[in-house]
C-alpha cells in the first residue's frame, strides 16, 4: 500500500517538474525573440517625442483678442491690472530700410499671438527732440502686452542715422535687430516714387528719377542723392556693428516677401525663438491689389494699405545699368557680412 502511494506521488511530481520546465522553456524562447525583434522596431521608438513646451493657441487668442480691445480703449483699468498687462520696451525693432518692406514685415509679423506691435513709428532713437523726452516717454508709447510677449517697432530712418546704433545699445545691448531689404536700385526707384506721389498731391513739380540719380558734372551715380546713400547698405550696417555682433541682426529677402511671405515669416519666428505659428492659412493672394493679405481668423482679415505697392515710373535702361554697376562691390560686401546673398545683379 505505502508502494503504490509513493509511486503516485512520484508520478504527480513528474507531471508538474515537466510542466514547470515546459513554462520556464517558453519564456526562455519568448523573450530571446523579443530581444531579436527589439532592433527591428523597438518599443520606445514607437512612442511620440514630447514636443517643446509652446504656449497654447487659445490662450494666446484670447489675449489677442483682449489687447484688441484695449486698443480700441474699451478695456478698463481693473482688465488692465487684473491680466498683469504692461508697457514693454521693444524686445525687437525693425530698422529699416526705407521702402524694404517694413510696414509689410510688421503687420505680418503681427499675425503671430505671442507678438504686439507698436502701430505707429516711434521714431525716438534717430529725432533729438523725442529722445530727449527720456526712455519712460519711449516705453510710454508701446502697446500694453502680456509679459510672455514680445513688443516690436519700425522706424526705417533708424538704419540711416548716425546716433541711433550708441543710442538704443544704451538702452539694450542684447536686443534683436530686423533689417528688411531689397534690390538697391528696386528701392531706389521706389523711395524716389514715393516722393514724387507726395509731390503731386500738393500739385509740385519734382524733378525725373535720372536727372537726381546722376551727376550731370560727372555722369556718375550722384551719391549725394539719398535714395542712392540708403540703399549702400553695406555703408550703414558697418556703423551699427561697432555696437552689435552680427549675430543681433536678421536680413530678411524684402523682394521674397513680396512673392512667397511664408518662409521668410518663419526664419524670423526662429530667430526671434518664438513658437511657430503664423502658416499658410494666415497669408492669401490678392490678385485686385497684387500682393499678398493677412488673415488672423475666419473673420478678420487685413490688407496693407493702398499706398502700398505703387507703380514705379520707367526709368531709361541704361541709368538702371549703371545704378547696379554701382551697388555691385557694394552688395558684393554685404553678402559677406551677413552671410546671406541674394540674387542681384
Amino acid at each position: 500500500m505505502l508502494f503504490k502511494q509513493q509511486a503516485l506521488l512520484r508520478q504527480k511530481l513528474f507531471v508538474l517538474g515537466s510542466l514547470a520546465i515546459g513554462s520556464v522553456l517558453y519564456l526562455v524562447a519568448r523573450v530571446g525573440t523579443l530581444d531579436r525583434l527589439q532592433p527591428i522596431c523597438p518599443v520606445d521608438s514607437r512612442l511620440p517625442a514630447p514636443e517643446p513646451e509652446q504656449i497654447p493657441l487659445r490662450t494666446l487668442q484670447f489675449k489677442r483678442g483682449l489687447l484688441h480691445e484695449i486698443r480700441k480703449g474699451n478695456a478698463t483699468k481693473e482688465q488692465i491690472r487684473l491680466h498683469n498687462l504692461v508697457q514693454q520696451l521693444p524686445q525687437a525693432i525693425i530698422i529699416g530700410v526705407r521702402k524694404g518692406g517694413t510696414r509689410a514685415l510688421l503687420e505680418m509679423l503681427n499675425l503671430h499671438p505671442a507678438v504686439v506691435k507698436a502701430s505707429q513709428e516711434i521714431h525716438f532713437f534717430d529725432n533729438d527732440q523725442n529722445y530727449a523726452r527720456g526712455i519712460d516717454w519711449y516705453r510710454g508709447k508701446m502697446p500694453f502686452s502680456f509679459p510672455h510677449q514680445i513688443t516690436i517697432e519700425k522706424s526705417p530712418a533708424y538704419f540711416i542715422t548716425e546716433e541711433v546704433p550708441e543710442r538704443i545699445f544704451k538702452m539694450n545691448s542684447s536686443i534683436k535687430l530686423l533689417i528688411i531689404v531689397r534690390e538697391p536700385t528696386t528701392r531706389a526707384v521706389s523711395d524716389y516714387t514715393q516722393v514724387l506721389e507726395g509731390k503731386e498731391r500738393k500739385n509740385k513739380t519734382y524733378h525725373k528719377f535720372e536727372k537726381l540719380v546722376i551727376d550731370t558734372n560727372t555722369c556718375e551715380v550722384n551719391t549725394k542723392y539719398k535714395a542712392v546713400r540708403t540703399s549702400i547698405y553695406t555703408k550703414h550696417l558697418e556703423r551699427w556693428l561697432k555696437y552689435f555682433p552680427v549675430e543681433q541682426f536678421h536680413i530678411v529677402d524684402g523682394d521674397r516677401l513680396i512673392t512667397d511671405p511664408l518662409p521668410e515669416l518663419q526664419l524670423v519666428e526662429r530667430f526671434l525663438n518664438l513658437p511657430s505659428r503664423i502658416s499658410q492659412y494666415n497669408l492669401y493672394f490678392n490678385a485686385t491689389r497684387g500682393f499678398y493679405c493677412l488673415r488672423f481668423n475666419i473673420v478678420f482679415n487685413k490688407c496693407l494699405a493702398g499706398s502700398k505697392g505703387r507703380t514705379h515710373p520707367e526709368v531709361d535702361p541704361s541709368v538702371v545699368t549703371k545704378l547696379q554697376k554701382f551697388f555691385h562691390p557694394f552688395n558684393q560686401k554685404f553678402y559677406q557680412i551677413t552671410g546671406r546673398t541674394f540674387n542681384w545683379p
